[in-house]
């Protein structure tokens, strides 16, 4: 089985995004949630993970309604596929009007 961490920057301020709700779903079945801890991070989610497609949805909306900044994401939905048993990390660098991800370790 796999296991899954993410992690949220936020560009606009330079330092980690803490208190982003971040939901795990596999298909419509919402497995897990968390909110990031003070370093941005989010260190396991979903426990043992099979093989599967995942997706991750960041409450950025709220987060930056928490900052009075406007942002044109209300969310962000990041779909991934877990293949092979391994250690996943999604990281999210974020902004009020862009974000980017990529496979981490």
């Amino acid at each position: 089985m796999s296991t899954l961490s993410t992690h949220v920057l936020d560009a606009m301020r330079g330092a980690p995004a803490q208190d982003v709700a971040v939901t795990l779903y596999r298909g419509a079945e919402q497995l897990d949630s968390a909110a990031t801890d003070a370093d941005g991070r989010i260190p396991a989610l979903g426990g043992a993970l099979p093989a599967g497609t995942y997706r991750l949805v960041f409450g950025t909306g709220a987060y930056f309604a928490g900052h009075e900044v406007d942002t044109f994401y209300p969310e962000v939905s990041v779909a991934f596929a877990v293949t092979e048993e391994r250690h996943y990390h999604v990281p999210l660098l974020l902004s009020p009007f862009a974000f980017s991800t990529y496979r981490g370790s």
